[in-house]
């Protein structure tokens, strides 16, 4: 239907024409009730929907001439009304003509049902005698609402002009605001016309008074662009702003006298939304932006020192971490900023808290401490601690320069070993030589006094006599050559039958309870040597692996071939890259501990019983490899045993160099598969991780079990093989690997060893384990390990 609404308010229209459209009426609008007997006059309506108080004529006058009138009387009226709401109003609507009263506002279903009860009731024409009376209290209603009006808007009118008063008031106080603010502000409505401006905006960008003084922005646009270095850019940005009043946007613009200034821009809006303009912001950020750049460039020189730089506060919380404290404890600055030092890499060492409150009592502090790295590994470190103050002198942080000395320690202690070592070889050359010089008669006697008796007792004792001057002229003999050092005749010396000699020996003196395996190729290298002095070395391995299973056990002796590739010598300092023939020893005896093996080469270092051993046996031994240009590695675990690899240079025949040039090794590479390798000899896993990189596979490192547990947990979806060895501190090898396989039980592990014993360990701790490489390997051998497991099906 056709639906005239007649409303001076025009989002009172706009709203009720909104919803009463969405029921598909058609609706034409008035302003008031003149305006609404004219749209009668031309459009054919079905229903009126009027407000009451209207400017011109009102609703009740309206309503009272629609009802009048013979052409349109018959059409049905609603009163729609948020200014008459009594009861009295509403019988005064109905008695001029109106079919139906609402108060607004009102849902859409009453407006819709009142549409409908009113199109279907009937209309009463006016009676003369009622209309009089109609008129009447029409005339008395009106004027009663008109003084209401008019009483409402003297206090409006009282309220206007505090509300002015007020308005004047926060102008003031905004514009005094403006022009204390650091910043140069200008404000713009949305013609470019200045709206405000504050003197830091005219200082900052010195513009004259000619241009300050316009309300048009123009030409103080123009002036400032002139300004910038780059005038193009500026204007661009501008315009671009102002054709786009959504926008906030913040940038940094440099000025031709060098200054740089910061630049904020966004839209100004009231609160219903509505855009009034712009408003611009500039501060001065060039005193900041090169102090932040001297600040970078001291940061990126702290981030490139070797030392690790840390500043704690005084309760000692991390503030500050640079690159060498990544590198040398493994945490990134992410990390350890904002958590405790002692949490992180402080060892409990009592040092280090004597340390922290001298440098806190008394400025600084120097010294050794023993901390800690993400991996567990222990660092000697050279502290130096000092305390920052604020301006005020006040205590503010500490700044701490730590250096790794750990290698330097060890060398150190090698260095002294070294020295004592000397020393103690120049004075056992002069005891050896005057325990000589006192054995050497009582050996002579002893043949006499034999001869000069034919008493069975005496001889008996004579020979024991011997028995003992013999023992004590070889360990002076011991003595000698651990003194003099061991030069002497070299010729080539073919391993096989050396060993077989001291298999020999051992099965007629060694005890029964010690089963001897001897492991022999049909053919060994040659070495170049003092076959008494390989003899002797050889033979105080297997008397220490005698003595080290004194409930008897399992002896190995065994030789091959090996042929040293790159990546070993680069693994083993000792060691250069060719031929060796490799002689190990192993026992199933009590093992060594690791804070102890360190020692075991010095000399008359023991740990065997008062009288049952002079701590010269592994001294002796390792003077030969080491004259021999050869190295010795040993591996231990208390209770498991010990194996020593002796490692000498190889002489390989003329014919094997004849043969032609051999054909190149082409090792297997991989496809990008990863491996994690988990070692806690940090060589190691910086020279396997960086051959497995050069043959195509990607790598994780570890320094222990623990740490390995972690890492495949956050990447295991992504790791492809796990190559890992058995002796580490923190979480050893099979506990590393139960560890992994009750994460996946599919998990494929290479273990790794220098103990021949924990081959069976490994295969031991699980169906995971799918390889045993023997420490040392080369690269070729870990290569062709991997591609065997990877290609598996």
């Amino acid at each position: 239907m056709t639906i005239l609404i007649v409303d001076d308010i025009p989002i009172n229209l706009r709203l009720l024409r909104a919803m009463l459209e969405a029921e598909d009426h058609t609706i034409v609008e008035a302003a008031d009730g003149i305006e609404a007997l004219a749209v009668l006059e031309r459009e054919n309506v079905d229903v009126i929907i009027s407000d009451i108080l209207m400017p011109r004529m009102d609703g009740y006058r309206f309503c009272y001439e629609v009802r009048a009138s013979k052409r349109f009387g018959h059409l049905p009226i609603i009163i729609y009304t948020s200014s008459y709401i009594s009861d009295g109003d509403e019988r005064l609507a109905l008695e001029v003509g109106a079919d139906k009263f609402i108060r607004k506002p009102a849902p859409l279903k009453t407006i819709v049902d009142a549409l409908a009860e009113v199109k279907a009731g009937k209309r009463r024409p006016l009676s003369q005698a009622k209309e009089v009376g109609v008129m009447k209290e029409y005339s008395e209603r009106l004027v009663a609402k008109l003084e209401e009006k008019n009483t409402e808007l003297t206090v409006r009118n009282r309220e206007l002009q505090a509300s002015e008063e007020q308005l004047r008031w926060r102008t003031a106080l905004f514009e005094a605001q403006m022009n204390c603010a650091l910043d140069g502000i200008l404000i713009v409505d949305n013609e470019g016309k200045k709206v405000l401006q504050n003197q830091r905006m005219r200082d900052m960008w010195k513009i004259p008074q000619e241009f300050s003084d316009e309300s048009d922005d123009s030409r103080q646009l123009q002036f400032i662009t002139g300004r910038t270095c780059n005038p193009a850019e500026f204007a661009r940005r501008v315009s671009y702003l102002y054709a786009h009043p959504n926008e906030i946007s913040r940038d940094e613009i440099e000025l031709l006298d060098g200054r740089t200034f910061d630049r904020y821009s966004a839209p100004v809006r009231d609160t219903q939304g509505g855009y009034y303009g712009r408003i611009w912001m500039f501060r001065d950020v060039t005193e900041g932006k090169k102090a932040m750049e001297q600040i970078a460039e001291h940061a990126e020189l702290l981030d490139k020192t070797q030392e690790a730089i840390t500043v704690c506060d005084l309760e000692g919380r991390i503030l500050f971490w640079n690159k060498g404290a990544e590198r040398m404890y493994g945490w990134t600055r992410q990390d350890a900023t904002g958590r405790m030092g002692d949490e992180l890499i402080h060892n409990g060492d009592p040092r280090h808290e004597e340390g922290y409150r001298a440098a806190l009592t008394q400025n600084e502090w120097t010294g050794e401490v023993q901390y800690k790295t993400k991996g567990g590994q222990q660092l000697t470190i050279e502290a130096r601690l000092t305390l920052v103050r604020d301006r005020e002198g006040r205590p503010k942080s500490v700044l701490a320069i730590n250096t790794d000395i750990t290698e330097k320690k060890k060398i150190e202690a090698q260095f002294m070993r070294a020295q004592r070592m000397e020393s103690i070889g120049t004075l056992a050359g002069g005891i050896a030589h005057d325990l000589n010089n006192i054995l050497a008669p009582i050996m002579m006697a002893i043949d006499l006094l034999k001869d000069m008796t034919d008493r069975a007792d005496a001889k008996s004792m004579l020979e024991d006599i011997e028995i003992s001057a013999r023992r004590g002229a070889d360990i002076v003999q011991q003595v000698l050559s651990f003194a003099r050092g061991m030069d002497g005749q070299r010729i080539e010396i073919q391993p096989q039958h050396l060993l077989k000699d001291i298999n020999h020996i051992v099965k007629n003196t060694f005890p029964k309870d010690i089963h001897l395996e001897l492991s022999i190729p049909s053919y060994t290298w040659t070495i170049l040597g003092d076959p008494t002095q390989v003899h002797q070395l050889v033979l105080n391995l297997c008397v220490n692996a005698r003595d080290a299973m004194p409930n008897g056990g399992n002896l190995t002796i065994k030789a091959e071939n090996f042929l040293f590739d790159e990546q070993y010598a680069a693994m083993n300092l000792q060691a250069k890259a060719g031929p060796y023939v490799i002689i190990s020893v192993t026992d199933s005896g009590t093992g060594i501990s690791q804070d102890v093996i360190d020692k075991i080469f010095e000399p008359f270092f023991t740990t065997k019983e008062v009288g049952k051993g002079t701590g010269l046996g592994l001294s002796t031994a390792i003077a030969i490899v080491k004259s021999h240009h050869g190295f010795i590695d040993v591996y231990s675990e208390p209770g498991t045993g010990t194996t020593f690899k002796v490692c000498l240079p190889a002489q390989r025949t003329t014919a094997e160099y004849c043969e032609g040039p051999a054909e190149p090794v082409i090792l297997p590479r991989g496809d990008g598969e990863m491996v994690l390798v988990v070692d806690d000899e940090p060589t190691i896993l910086t020279v396997t991780g960086q051959t497995l990189r050069a043959f195509g596979y990607r790598v994780l490192t570890a320094s222990n079990g623990a740490e390995a547990v972690a890492v495949y947990a956050q990447h295991r979806n992504e790791i492809d093989v796990v190559l890992t060895d058995m002796a580490m501190p923190i979480m050893d090898g099979p506990a590393t690997i139960h560890a992994l396989l009750n994460i996946n039980p599919l998990i494929r592990i290479i273990a790794a060893s220098g103990l021949n014993t924990n081959a069976s360990v490994a295969k031991a701790a699980g169906a995971g384990v799918e390889h045993f490489l023997p420490k040392p390997y080369t690269s070729g051998t870990l290569l062709k390990a991997l591609q065997l497991i990877l290609n598996k099906a």
